[in-house]
């Protein structure tokens, strides 16, 4: 039996929550209920959001969280509280039983079985069909992967301007100043930040950083090494995201460099080419981890440090920016409709790293690479 089919409930805030944004189409930033009973829905919100809420959500009902708890007796332990108001609400539509996310409080959850409710812990994903996108999903996710390529071509600008300062053993110098992974990235957030899109978090990690994929980078930039540039902005707007890597080198790339860029862009044209509905993501990823290893980069750890292809080779992108399905060790089949990243990558401790990433969507005829932006290594 399908969600639609039977009571449901989510708890949270929809800046946050993929699941709760998809499914009431409202930002709001505080903690809110959103319940579904077959086909029909409705949310409990404070008098804050209240009118916003019933302007705005797509749902059939808006009820006033303060409204309902004006309603409740007060308890023993003290005045009405939420899970008072929504065990009220549920019993009245005569729902003894609930499916919620893996994600829901706990204490809340405590509580409303104390209710006299049922509280079950759905599967995950907990709205499989928000990994199904449509052309409007795929529009949303367009405009924020524009944003990041906006702001990948804002950081190519400055390397291609900045200056090798040998004399500071390769130091680069962009406007007369060092430039550093910090700079680097606030003028990749400010031109984000042009297209309506907020960039957290985004990767400009140079030479040895390299080597850790999520190390974010810091300090001064230098020429002749690897400097991966990983955005992944959400659109303020529609809350999808974009993602989008490459790795570039100013000035002259090492030979181990160009090695493990030629490799990792062959084995991102085969996990692309591989994609079609009905292809098993692990198998995708097991595919890319044999072809790494013929050519010379096997997947290996030494004491405690990996070297290889250790992270997975795509993941689903929507409303979150790690969602199902996912190219890696997990077993996951691909569908017409799902959108993935396919992000390969060779990493060394003394040497940095190397990755590509692009943005594919899953057709029935076939992968269409969303991503436009070029891919080159030395600029």
């Amino acid at each position: 039996m399908r969600h639609r089919d039977k009571a449901i409930l989510l708890y949270a805030d929809s800046e946050t929550d993929a699941d709760i944004l998809y499914a009431a189409k409202i930002f709001i930033p505080d903690p809110f209920a959103y319940v579904r009973i077959g086909r029909k829905s409705f949310m409990v919100v404070s008098d804050l959001e209240y009118s916003r809420a019933r302007d705005q959500a797509q749902v059939d009902h808006v009820l006033s969280q303060n409204d309902l708890m004006k309603k409740l007796p007060a308890t023993a332990s003290g005045p009405a509280t939420i899970a008072d108001a929504l065990a009220y609400v549920l019993r009245h539509k005569g729902v003894r039983r609930i499916q919620v996310p893996r994600t829901f409080p706990l204490g809340l959850a405590d509580e409303l079985r104390k209710g006299g409710l049922l509280v079950e812990c759905a599967k995950e994903p907990f709205f499989p069909e928000r990994a199904l996108k449509d052309e409007r999903d795929v529009a949303h996710i367009r405009e924020a992967l524009s944003a990041a390529e906006h702001g990948m071509r804002a950081a190519m600008n400055v390397l291609r301007e900045a200056r090798i300062l040998k004399n500071r053993r390769n130091a680069l110098s962009h406007g007369g100043r060092l430039l550093t992974a910090e700079r680097l990235k606030a003028i990749i957030q400010r031109a984000v930040i042009e297209k309506d899109c907020l960039a957290r978090h985004t990767i400009v990690s140079c030479g040895p950083q390299s080597y850790n994929p999520h190390e974010e980078g810091r300090g001064t930039l230098y020429a002749h090494q690897p400097l991966i540039i990983d955005i992944f902005p959400r659109s303020n707007r529609t809350g999808y995201y974009g993602d989008i890597t490459r790795t570039v080198v100013k000035g002259e790339p090492p030979e181990w460099v160009v090695r493990a860029y030629t490799a990792v862009r062959q084995a991102q044209a085969i996990a692309i080419s591989s994609i079609r509905p009905g292809a098993r993501g692990n198998r995708i990823h097991e595919k890319i981890l044999r072809f790494f290893e013929q050519s010379g980069f096997p997947t290996k750890k030494l004491g405690d440090t990996m070297i290889g292809f250790f992270h997975g080779t795509g993941h689903g992108l929507g409303l979150a920016l790690h969602e199902y399905p996912w190219i890696s060790q997990r077993p996951c089949t691909l569908k017409a409709g799902h959108v993935v990243t396919v992000e390969p990558g060779l990493y060394c401790p003394d040497r940095g790293g190397v990755r590509l990433e692009d943005v594919v969507w899953v057709t029935e005829q076939g992968p269409e690479v969303l991503t436009r932006f070029p891919k080159v290594l030395k600029v």
